[in-house]
């Protein structure tokens, strides 16, 4: 398959450019309410979302995926009931993200085709909404994607395309997938958008560092190339990286960085960096320890200009309300009411927390 961008690697070693984070401080608390900055309310402001689902599987066999323990004879026991109670779960938090107006825009990852997305939209409360929805199949071998949905009377797509990254054959998993789309907000600004899920950490974390860091040069070549034949166009990354804002793949090959006064239009900026310094604070909990998995960066031009399409650092939010929640028995403190637990049953929303971004034409 052809890829949206050359793929360029780099030949010489990169230097870390992001601002380190060698411990995480205690303090404050998770958001946990969706909420608008009192100062943007006269202003149109527009809210994207980006949420892993949590193996989002119709009950089905699909016989050219690996997908047998998501229906109702697997390990997963996955049934129908099941799963339409987990599309009204998300329904639910997509509206409540919304303050009762659901986003303009949600990235989602691990949703297994087309059928689920139709369910969703057209099938539980978001239908009102008139949500539609970018998806390409990919060559994932377990059948799980990324999507975008939207809402056609606040964003317009002008175009999309899956940007495909192989890995090597012995590897378990030997695809993934970046989508890209372009689209129009506010009727007036072009704004580049890239759906991420990289690869997970199973196997070991150092054994699955190099496929990370090849989604990451991937994808960094695509902003390269974007870049060189636009002026300053306005790039919102969003995903399940599967690292933390201060990891190599990101802040050095990525070149994702915190905000400061070096800044440029045309820089990358990682919203999520500065709430590395709250050890309390994440999208994903393993093994009682928080981690900001779940993230958006944007292009420097969002947070530099004083008009048209802007941002800020503090507008990037995790989404922690109570129904998400349950507590933690082993490691205390609360946790992400996931869906399994294993191959138990526990009839939640998903692993990860949802993070949203709001944006604004001033």
């Amino acid at each position: 398959m052809r890829t949206l961008f050359p793929v360029f690697f780099l030949l010489v070693p990169l230097l870390s450019i992001c601002q380190k984070v060698t411990e995480r401080q205690y303090g404050g608390i998770f958001e946990n309410h969706a909420k608008i900055d009192t100062v943007l309310k006269k202003s149109q402001i527009v809210r994207i979302v980006f949420y892993n689902l949590e193996n989002l599987y119709d009950p089905y066999d699909d016989t050219t995926k690996l997908d047998d323990e998501f229906t109702s004879k697997g390990i997963k026991r996955w049934t129908f009931s099941k799963f339409l109670l987990k599309l009204d779960h998300l329904a639910k938090t997509f509206i409540a993200i919304g303050g009762w107006e659901p986003p303009a825009m949600i990235g989602i990852c691990e949703v297994e085709n087309r059928y689920v997305l139709n369910k969703m939209i057209y099938e539980t409360p978001l239908k009102k909404y008139k949500y539609r929805f970018i998806h390409y199949e990919s060559a994932d071998s377990r059948g799980i994607d990324v999507a975008f949905l939207y809402r056609p009377e606040l964003f317009r797509v002008v175009f999309s395309r899956n940007i495909n990254i192989h890995f090597p054959s012995d590897s378990l998993m030997h695809t993934r997938d970046i989508l890209y789309v372009k689209g129009v907000v506010f009727n007036t600004d072009t704004v580049h958008i890239f759906v991420n899920h990289w690869p997970s950490r199973r196997g070991g974390f150092t054994e699955s560092v190099p496929k990370r860091r090849l989604v990451a040069q991937t994808l960094r070549s695509a902003l390269d190339s974007l870049q060189q034949n636009r002026v300053d166009p306005y790039i919102i990354i969003m995903g399940d990286f599967n690292d933390e804002p201060d990891q190599p793949a990101i802040c050095e090959v990525l070149k994702a960085e915190t905000y400061s006064a070096q800044t440029t239009p045309a820089s990358l900026v990682n919203l999520m960096l500065p709430k590395m310094n709250n050890v309390n604070e994440g999208t994903h909990k393993f093994q009682g320890k928080w981690a900001i998995l779940d993230q958006f960066m944007v292009s420097g031009n969002f947070l530099l200009k004083e008009k048209g399409l802007q941002t800020s650092p503090g507008s990037v939010h995790i989404f922690h309300s109570a129904f998400l929640m349950e507590e933690d028995e082993r490691f205390l403190g609360g946790k992400p009411f996931r869906t399994y637990s294993g191959p138990r049953y526990t009839g939640g929303f998903s692993d990860h927390l949802p993070v949203y971004l709001d944006i604004w034409n001033q």
